[in-house]
């Protein structure tokens, strides 16, 4: 017997046993009891369309697939970005291990310091409008092929910057005072 007695998918079944009465997976004592939770387990599936739960509470087949689906769409975004993160960071190291080498051979080259070096880097990047990444190639380059021609403000050495008149007065008067 069903709690709206259609018989139809929402119903809900209430059977007799040895020692009570059964509504769904629910025992119960008395047929009192029984019809009453049949009512109420018949209202809930009415409103499982639209909650996407059963009358337990527990998720219906229905919703658990759906949340799966759309898990699975948001698992597959989430690959995805994680997948151009990866790239644009190999991308950035690879770069980077560029401009070190370049620093390098230009630091070497030069008798420079590697802050001077990247400073020098830097400039000819600006002064021809170009990458430094770009730049950090040809100087790379120009390390294993001599033949290679670097920019003119690479290929000298740069001039060394006049130190400033105002540091050796400094000392000069810390040196009187001692």
């Amino acid at each position: 017997m069903s709690a709206d007695g259609s018989g139809g998918p929402d119903s809900v079944v209430v059977r007799k046993v040895e020692h009570g009465w059964v509504v769904g997976s629910e025992n119960v004592s008395d047929l009192t009891s029984a019809m009453v939770l049949a009512d109420l387990f018949a209202a809930d599936l009415a409103a499982d369309d639209d909650t996407g739960r059963s009358a337990a509470g527990a998720p219906t087949a229905r919703a658990v697939e759906d949340t799966a689906v759309r898990n699975h769409g948001k698992e597959a975004d989430e690959v995805a970005r994680l997948a151009v993160t990866v790239t644009q960071l190999e991308h950035a190291l690879a770069a980077r291990v560029r401009v070190e080498q370049a620093i390098g051979v230009l630091a070497e080259r030069h008798r420079l310091r590697p802050r001077e070096a990247f400073d020098l880097l830097r400039g000819a990047a600006r002064s021809q409008g170009r990458r430094v990444t770009e730049i950090a190639e040809d100087v790379v380059a120009s390390a294993a092929n001599p033949l290679l021609r670097l920019p003119e403000e690479l290929a000298r050495r740069p001039e060394p910057r006049p130190r400033s008149r105002e540091r050796s007065l400094r000392r000069a008067r810390h040196a009187e005072q001692f």
